[in-house]
């Protein structure tokens, strides 16, 4: 019988050494008792971990690290820049500044929970580590301007939304973090539904470990993610695994920087790495998309990771994930000097330019008070891609609500006259607070409601729409049938729509719903683009397109 190789070991994912920034929450609940044989041991309280959680879900809503926003500002200063692209980095940068305030939340989905635990052997707790933290981001999103987004099953068909974003995902690890056996390290995160939706995973083979049949691959797969995330983005595409959900979970830490300290070539080991070649080629990819910063030009990602792991022979999965311009996630770490979190900017007002880019490309005043057919005859005067500011009412509505006037048409009911009389935008606000006339309010991802309507639109309702995204065919027909619109909101900006432009906010029908119920503002200088007309035209049908791409490495 042969015999194997000689036995060797290292991680999956050797992550190399931690060179974050940190800053001290508190040295209180921790403490260092000595053990047998000499040993010291750190004692965590369950407060601890409570106290660190609740700060780190405040932080990670309202505050973003200062590469991102260098990355922001880069768009801003970039001459190669579309004037939408630095339009939106604009946006994305005064929403930041407010944010920061620690009022309104960066985005009105403030997400899932996310926290990964890996607790070293001399870190002694009392057991109750996951209900700590549990406890922590229920103190965080009961207390702040946050929004419920969890839904319990009560049957398989029947939810409920539990009232307090919990359950979190949270996942603890018996390891010594960094070789250190007396620290206690985490990465927190806030997943909303839109990035999170745009987690791929593909089941292939050897065929696509090629340079030329990789790019197409790419060219073809990243294109599908679209814009209902809220570029640009940091994205991550891990190539192998020794599983479908390792790779998956993998691609999330990498959009995540979690990983950016990985080795740069690979071993027979056998471990991770990241590839800093095919990193920048699928750079230069997005560049040539032609989609942007969510309305055309060069700045579809900020950045790229690209991660190769083992395999098994007979599979070989690929796996992608983004982090959206909410770029919500911060490590932190407990050891015997206290409980540290990742040191987030504070002031982002410094990345803004002095000058203002508002009057780079003047946008389209469109006054929503005039009635429906006035406002569509004035919108199709534009071509897509055309920048709007709208002023005037709007109705809110989004999944629920759609389903449910959907049955009432079902049943032979007309379509409600705010649907006749308005745009309607889809959207579901975060907390208001007070003094405030809307909590954050961004849009939602607009290609929920598409098989809703071309019903609607039949039935006279729906005729302008407005969200973030792209669009399916079905809506393009629609509008070209029935002469809608769909026009294009920035995703991102919450808070600086909620402080700038959203003037009234009333409840019109559904109050039972809390945030998805049907909602009517006003709004002033609200920013949009045409995306799809009335005459069947779809700004992002032609820049979705796979097309012949060059083989890594030669342009």
């Amino acid at each position: 019988m042969s015999r194997g190789a000689a036995f060797t070991y290292s991680p999956l994912l050797p992550t190399g050494e931690d060179l974050t920034e940190y800053r001290l929450v508190t040295d209180e609940g921790v403490d260092v008792v000595e053990g047998p044989g000499g040993r010291r041991f750190l004692t965590v309280e369950p407060s601890a971990l409570t106290a660190l959680t609740a700060e780190a879900m405040h932080d990670i809503a309202h505050y973003l690290r200062p590469a991102h926003l260098t990355q922001l500002r880069m768009i801003i200063d970039d001459p190669k820049a579309s004037p939408n692209d630095r339009f939106v980095a604009m946006d994305l940068l005064r929403n930041a500044n407010i944010a920061a305030g620690g009022v309104l939340p960066m985005c009105q989905d403030t997400g899932t929970a996310i926290v990964m635990g890996k607790r070293g052997r001399h870190v002694l707790t009392d057991g109750t580590d996951e209900a700590a933290i549990a406890l922590g981001v229920y103190q965080a999103y009961t207390r702040l301007n946050l929004r419920y987004s969890q839904l319990a099953p009560l049957t398989m068909w029947d939810e409920r939304n539990t009232g307090t974003n919990l359950p979190a995902q949270i996942e603890l690890y018996a390891e010594d973090p960094g070789g250190h056996p007396d620290a206690y390290k985490f990465l927190f995160m806030a997943k909303g539904g839109g990035s999170a939706n745009k987690s791929y995973l593909y089941q292939e083979t050897k065929a696509l470990l090629n340079p030329q049949r990789m790019m197409q691959f790419l060219d073809e797969k990243l294109r599908l993610i679209g814009t209902s995330a809220c570029p640009p983005y940091h994205l991550a595409v891990v190539v192998g695994g020794t599983s479908g959900e390792h790779a998956l979970k993998t691609a999330k830490l990498a959009s995540a920087k979690y990983l950016d300290n990985l080795p740069t070539s690979g071993t027979m080991l056998a471990h991770g790495f990241r590839d800093l070649e095919l990193e920048a080629a699928v750079l230069e990819l997005t560049r040539d998309f032609g989609i942007g910063a969510q309305f055309g030009g060069r700045y579809f990602c900020h950045d790229v990771r690209v991660i190769r792991l083992p395999r098994h022979g007979a599979s070989c999965p690929v796996a992608i994930a983004v982090s959206c311009s909410a770029d919500r996630q911060a490590v932190a770490k407990i050891t015997p000097s206290g409980v540290w979190l990742e040191r987030l900017e504070t002031d982002p007002a410094r990345y803004l330019p002095e000058a203002d880019l508002g009057e780079e490309q003047p946008a389209v005043q469109i006054d929503l008070n005039r009635p429906m057919s006035e406002i569509r005859t004035e919108l199709s005067k534009y071509p897509v891609k055309t920048r709007l500011s709208l002023t005037g009412p709007l109705v809110v509505a989004r999944d629920i609500a759609h389903a449910k006037i959907a049955e009432r048409l079902d049943a032979g009911e007309p379509m409600p006259q705010y649907m006749r009389d308005h745009a309607v935008y889809y959207a579901g606000p975060a907390k208001t607070p007070e003094g405030y006339a809307s909590g954050s309010f961004g849009p939602t991802t607009a290609g929920r409601m598409d098989s809703y309507v071309e019903k609607f639109q039949a039935s006279g309702g729906s005729m302008v729409m407005l969200a973030k995204g792209n669009r399916s065919q079905q809506v393009t027909d629609a509008c070209k049938t029935y002469g809608g619109f769909y026009l294009g909101s920035i995703g991102g900006p919450a808070a600086r729509l909620a402080q700038d432009c959203i003037r009234h906010v009333e409840v019109l029908e559904f109050p039972e719903l809390g945030m998805e119920a049907v909602w009517k503002i006003e709004v002033e200088d609200f920013p949009a683009f045409i995306v799809v007309d009335d005459k069947g035209e779809d700004f992002f049908a032609e820049v979705t397109k796979p097309k012949p791409v060059l083989t890594i490495g030669k342009r």
